[in-house]
């Protein structure tokens, strides 16, 4: 039996360092897996990190320049917004002149306006009622200091205009609506209004 259980003892040793080999080899490849896994998690956690930080860089720059964008709009809507009140305002200047400078004004355009001298003129109910033959007198009177036939009249019909006149002959009519006019001058000055607006 002495020798069966040295046989044992000795197969049962040779296992156990066999087996402690086998573990420390083992327990060695897991350090080297470990060391190489921790390698590459942090080689990839900065990887993302600067990826993270570049795209929350770009993602800045994307919102500056579109706050950038909305506040050249937002300036430039505030712009246009107050060349449009300077136009309205000049309108409702020239609407409510008093009414001797009122009458000169559409006197002035009555008479630069007329072509033969014998247009019908064309007034809102306001300015027919109130100021039309006065207008058409004094529009008269200066077509013929420049030596045109003053034959001006005041037409039976009215128009929706804020103000300012329409000259008719035949089928052919000349706007010289204050709304008119001063749209003109929108379309000619508005970038030079807004230059002195703005500078």
């Amino acid at each position: 039996m002495k020798g069966i259980e040295k046989i044992t003892a000795h197969i049962e040793a040779d296992a156990k360092a066999e087996a402690q080999e086998i573990l420390a080899a083992a327990d060695a490849r897991v350090t080297e897996i470990e060391a190489a896994n921790s390698q590459k998690a942090q080689d990839e956690y900065w990887t993302r990190v600067r990826s993270g930080v570049k795209e929350c860089e770009d993602r800045v720059q994307r919102m500056k320049r579109l706050a950038a964008m909305e506040s050249k709009k937002s300036i430039l809507a505030t712009k246009q917004e107050m060349v449009a009140k300077a136009f309205d305002m000049a309108r409702e200047k020239i609407i409510g002149l008093p009414a001797p400078r009122y009458t000169e004004f559409l006197a002035g355009l009555a008479s630069e306006s007329a072509s033969t001298g014998e247009e019908e003129v064309l007034f809102n109910e306001r300015d027919k009622n109130g100021c039309g033959a006065d207008v058409i007198r004094a529009a008269n009177r200066k077509l013929s200091e420049k030596g045109i036939k003053a034959g001006l009249k005041m037409s039976g019909e009215t128009r929706g205009i804020c103000g300012g006149l329409i000259l008719r002959q035949g089928g052919i009519e000349v706007n010289c609506s204050v709304e008119t006019l001063v749209e003109l001058c929108r379309s000619e000055m508005s970038s030079q209004l807004a230059e002195v607006m703005f500078q």
